[in-house]
């Protein structure tokens, strides 16, 4: 399953709090930056920070104070 098919899919659960859904979405991200390495090429770095971005966003919509936090801190 795609990223951004897996952080809709958290965002849009019911039946799960919003912190369930934010420590879900914010241990994907960590995740990502995890698997980077000092031989990842800049391509894969950019694509995970876009990644991030999207994942930020997303807790945006949950939490509007943490994702601008988020979002201003991630340079």
């Amino acid at each position: 399953m795609e990223l951004q098919d897996r952080v809709l899919k958290i965002v849009g659960y019911k039946t799960w709090s919003d912190k369930r859904k934010i420590d879900a979405l914010l241990e994907i991200d960590a995740t990502a930056y995890t698997n980077l390495g000092t031989d990842s090429t800049k391509t894969q770095v950019e694509n995970t920070r876009r990644d991030s971005r999207f994942i930020y966003r997303a807790i945006k919509s949950i939490d509007e104070t943490l994702g601008k936090e988020l979002l201003i801190n991630q340079c």
